[in-house]
């Protein structure tokens, strides 16, 4: 049986011993635990661990603190042996060693397109669009849409769209005036929405393809009308029957789509999802998502998006995200769960919880005057040497500490501050790491590693 050894330091012996004693059973390996003569395992560095490690017999793999700094070659040129750094919680090392979830699964294929508005473009400047456009490409979008303006022509339509094609997108014109759509086709854009019975006649000579809308969302003659004229001419189109906002339609909105899947079983579809995304007041993920399953069921293979409101900053990588959930959850008949958590921005998929045990554990331990800080039991905790000091109120935990020197005051309000926030939302805290935001996640260097 292969053997490994688990390294940490005194405060963390305890927590670690019961994990890898179920960990062991589970991989069908033996372990040991070698504790090092230091408190706190996050503040070991490789080369200290080579002064004080003792590495037993026929040990095959070691697994440090994922706080360890430093080379890990130092390590296995001194020893001969692999090592390696754990997670930064020990909780997570059944999950570490894949025993706690199930295999990552592949999210580099989708079957829905994006495509990215730019909302107002003839209203913005060359440069202005041009970043909009490398913005959301960077973000997953597949083509870049242009918005015009309605009732006004834009007769730079055909510039634009040279400029966005020379930098390598794929373009679409959203407008209805025949103008701006006939430049920007002839400068290379693939797409044109909208056509209707206004427009189908002379749109349908287009070398481009088109999408297919009603006259009226509630109109379902007028696309059925309109697709047939398509058909009968040979032009390239996909349906979209148009979302309608929530209280002005949605529900009968989606009951078209799925009549539209019924009725054109093998067509080409789209949905414009920005009038669910953009009008209703909700952090965007969720819905995104909720749309990302509706279309993958229904096999609607391009969406329309775009991000002008506050809570939709982020809606077309959120859409590609969630594009690549539904395609595995569909494809394997899997739940959309446990498979990937970059869209968990505002709560965490799961937390650790210590209880008052192993606090009072680590408050018998500690014999340092650095505080260890814990958002646990719906109460912040600040424990060194001195004890234990626990409330609700950060303001008034700060006070216990008596801490005078501004430094280190600053440093323990920045860690109050996301403790609290913590506590708020049901977050995971932990001391000197980044909240978990999902993909808004923005990397953090610790206070320890600034004085470095």
């Amino acid at each position: 049986m292969p053997k490994l050894l688990f390294v940490t330091g005194r405060l963390a012996e305890a927590s670690l011993r019961r994990v890898v004693a179920d960990l062991g059973g589970r991989l069908k390996c033996e372990v040991e635990v070698a504790v090092l003569g230091i408190s706190v395992a996050a503040l070991m560095h490789v080369e200290w661990v080579a002064r004080k490690l003792t590495l037993p017999e026929n040990i095959d793999r070691v697994i440090l603190p994922g706080w360890c700094q430093g080379d890990l070659r130092i390590l296995e040129t001194r020893f001969g042996k692999p090592f390696e750094r754990g997670p930064k919680e020990l909780q997570d090392l059944p999950e570490y060693f894949g025993q706690g979830g199930r295999t990552p699964a592949d999210l580099s294929k989708y079957d829905i397109e994006i495509l990215a508005e730019i909302n107002h473009a003839p209203r913005m400047t060359d440069r202005e669009i041009l970043e909009r456009a490398e913005r959301y490409r960077a973000s997953g979008a597949d083509v870049i849409d242009l918005g015009c303006v309605p009732a006004e022509s834009w007769g730079r339509s055909g510039e634009v769209t040279a400029l966005l094609r020379r930098e390598g997108h794929r373009v679409s014109i959203d407008s209805f005036e025949r103008g701006e759509i006939e430049r920007a086709v002839e400068a290379g854009a693939e797409l044109v929405l909208s056509v209707n019975q206004s427009n189908r006649d002379w749109a349908a000579t287009l070398p481009a393809e088109l999408i297919a809308v009603p006259d009226d969302p509630a109109d379902w003659q007028s696309l059925e009308t309109t697709v047939a004229h398509l058909d009968s001419v040979g032009a390239r189109y996909r349906i979209d029957p148009i979302l309608e906002p929530i209280g002005f339609g949605f529900a009968d909105s989606l009951a078209r789509y799925i009549r539209a899947r019924q009725q054109w079983p093998t067509a080409r579809m789209m949905m414009g999802i920005g009038n669910l995304t953009e009008l209703t007041e909700v952090d965007s993920s969720g819905v995104n998502m909720l749309l990302a399953g509706f279309c993958q069921e229904l096999r609607i293979a391009s969406v329309l998006t775009t991000e002008v409101i506050p809570w939709c900053q982020s809606a077309v990588r959120e859409f590609d995200i969630a594009r690549r959930i539904v395609a595995h959850s569909v494809s394997e008949r899997v739940l959309p769960k446990r498979i990937d958590s970059r869209l968990l921005l505002l709560r965490d998929g799961r937390t650790h919880t210590r209880g008052e045990a192993e606090l009072a554990e680590l408050t018998r331990q500690i014999r340092d005057p650095n505080y260890r800080l814990f958002a646990d039991g719906g109460e912040l905790h600040a424990i060194n040497r001195d004890g234990h000091r626990r409330s609700v109120d950060p303001f008034q935990l700060f006070q216990q500490l008596g801490v005078t020197d501004p430094s280190h005051a600053f440093y323990l309000g920045y860690e109050l501050a996301k403790a609290t926030t913590a506590l708020t939302l049901g977050k995971q805290y932990t001391q000197d790491e980044p909240l978990h935001w999902g993909f808004l996640t923005r990397p953090e260097i610790s206070s320890r590693h600034h004085n470095e």
